[in-house]
């Protein structure tokens, strides 16, 4: 399901957000966002995959590990497993109908 949360993320610098089984969107037009979209059910896919609970475990933990080594923010957020998949695939809106099981993986020994 796709909500539009404008008070809950109108603080922020994020433009969607998935949280299994919801996408949430900060702007109402972003619900034509086609690659947005895609990047956020990528998102859906891999937290099925892990039975949710997990991928929020492992999200966080790599996010904190890379935020260690690297220092920074916005690099560690962008080079977590799961966001690299979803950045590198988004565009391909076919993406999920050929996505094999635990595809995210390769982005991790990447």
């Amino acid at each position: 399901m796709i909500m539009v949360c404008q008070s809950l993320l109108k603080n922020t610098k994020i433009s969607g957000i998935t949280l299994f089984p919801f996408i949430l969107l900060k702007r109402k037009e972003d619900l034509h966002n086609k690659i947005l979209l895609n990047h956020e059910k990528i998102h859906l896919r891999q937290q099925v995959e892990l039975l949710v609970i997990f991928f929020y475990l492992w999200y966080v933990v790599e996010y904190y590990y890379l935020y260690f080594k690297l220092k920074d923010s916005f690099l560690a957020y962008k080079s977590i497993s799961f966001e690299r998949e979803a950045y590198a695939m988004e565009n391909d809106l076919n993406y999920l109908e050929k996505r094999k099981l635990w595809s995210f993986w390769k982005y991790i020994l990447d």
